[in-house]
């Protein structure tokens, strides 16, 4: 499995009927409620656009390929309140009551008179206050150019003030949103995780076209809400943050590699691949090839003629084989990988050979116990305390060995990774724990810069040997700075 993160290339927070600017502030602040507001009852509405050019690419070239699994978008912001839960159930420094139990709505930017041809465009802004010092003439922090309530751009109006009317008496109204997500917020100190994977499919299939943007809002029951004294907020960091927690689109794809040609094992389903390269890159070719297997007698198995594969990554494809019962051990069996065309020419087959090992290479019964390993670590790709340009993609071999041996051939193990930065005595993860990509000769994982934040990363690694889980701390540490 593999990470992609998208982020936010605008985002701003209108005001209920006001012209207030804050498209500049590194906080989002959702606030409804009868205090402190100058009107009868107030409340904001976050709104966002994404920058998706690169993931568009990424599946135009099959590097993030869902023919052989699937994979999942996540809009992911970070809660101002979520690092200390003493703020539960406290104030803000501007009086404003930290909201807990309510619901907040993930919606689509609608287009003007409900046709696509009309989207509604709109500007960030230059605004960072929410509030006019009239005492400060040349109060730079505050702005009311667009976007705002009424305006998404100097020369455009909103079709309807605050893009929808939450009492279905307007121009176009909340009934008519097309709500993408909901989540609910027990303690109020929640990270936003709003799943919008069919979303972003309709965006790269072509079902949605021309989108601008979405927005986040309390639910209307609370943004009509009457006769509180109060006002209730939730807070999340903005892209103009200043910290590491920028909010990001995170789309996780099934890109992992298991090749069992030197563990090929009877009775049990395994998988091979076909890399192909041009000039030591990874392409695709025209069409998925086809696999026959053939048996030690060089005879095609029934069943195991022009299986079809799948492509995993750009420039590997999987198949899948059913298990083999009935065969003798260990025999040279033999797989034909057909149907292989580049640029409208078709290439001779490929043919591999792989042994058929007994179940019981891959399975221990009996009295004794094993010990667990302990395991060392050699790796390429990246060098330790090394800066990264985040143009880069990094492809990292791990030689994994028992300790204290020179042996570099392992049987198969349980390799993992995962990567985070440190803040203080904090780890902040990255990713999460993901299995190692495994082939006939190496361990490896693939690290993309480009859409990774500037800071030092580090890298665990952990092996699972015997029921025994060894992780090695900081096995790798860099730096990834910007290009300018």
């Amino acid at each position: 499995m593999s990470i992609h993160n998208s982020y936010f290339s605008r985002n701003n927070t209108i005001v209920f009927s006001g012209q207030t600017n804050t498209g500049r502030n590194p906080i989002i602040e959702l606030y409804y409620g009868d205090g402190n507001i100058k009107i009868p009852f107030g409340f904001s509405r976050c709104i966002f656009d994404l920058d998706l050019e690169e993931l568009k690419l990424k599946y135009q070239q099959g590097i993030i390929s869902t023919e052989c699994g699937n994979a999942t978008h996540t809009l992911r912001m970070i809660n101002t309140s979520s690092f200390n839960r003493d703020f539960l159930n406290t104030k803000t420094s501007e009086e404003k009551e930290r909201a807990t139990s309510f619901d907040l709505i993930l919606w689509r930017i609608p287009y003007e008179d409900f046709n696509e041809t009309l989207p509604q465009y709109w500007d960030e802004g230059v605004g960072y206050d929410f509030t006019d010092f009239s005492s400060q003439p040349d109060d730079r922090n505050y702005s009311v150019r667009p976007s705002n309530w009424f305006k998404r751009q100097t020369l455009y109006n909103w079709e309807q003030e605050g893009i929808y009317d939450n009492t279905n008496n307007g121009t176009f109204n909340f009934s008519d949103l097309h709500i993408v997500a909901v989540q609910h917020f027990e303690f109020g100190n929640e990270d936003i995780e709003f799943d919008m994977t069919e979303e972003i499919k309709a965006i790269l299939d072509g079902s949605f076209v021309n989108p601008v943007g979405w927005g986040i809002s309390f639910l209307p029951q609370l943004e009509n809400i009457t006769g509180t004294t109060k006002t209730y907020y939730t807070g999340f960091f903005s892209r103009h943050t200043q910290t590491f927690y920028e909010p990001r689109l995170e789309t996780v794809y099934d890109d992992l590699i298991e090749d069992d040609r030197n563990n090929f094992t009877l009775g049990k389903t395994n998988k091979l691949y076909l890399f192909s390269y041009e000039d030591g890159n990874f392409m695709n070719l025209d069409d998925n090839p086809k696999v026959t297997i053939l048996d030690q007698a060089g005879v095609a198995i029934p069943g195991l003629i022009d299986l079809p594969t799948c492509l995993k990554t750009q420039g590997v494809y999987e198949v899948e084989i059913p298990p083999l019962i009935g065969y003798p051990t260990n025999c040279l069996f033999t797989d034909v990988w057909s149907n292989i065309k580049l640029n409208g020419f078709s290439l001779p087959n490929v043919i591999n050979e792989f042994v058929l090992y007994p179940i019981q290479n891959a399975i221990q019964i009996g009295t004794t116990t094993f010990d667990p390993s302990v395991y060392g670590f050699d790796f390429y790709g990246i060098k330790q305390d090394e800066k990264i340009l985040n143009t880069d993609i990094r492809k990292v071999s791990v030689i994994i060995k028992k300790a204290y041996t020179t042996n570099k051939r392992l049987p198969k193990v349980e390799g993992y990774y995962r990567v985070y930065v440190r803040e203080g005595q904090t780890e902040v993860q990255v990713q999460d724990w993901t299995k190692l990509n495994r082939t006939p000769n190496e361990y490896y994982l693939i690290f993309d810069t480009r859409d990774k934040i500037p800071n030092e990363y580090y890298i665990d690694l952990k092996v699972i040997s015997a029921g025994e889980i060894n992780t090695y701390k900081r096995t790798i540490k860099f730096q990834i700075v910007n290009k300018k």
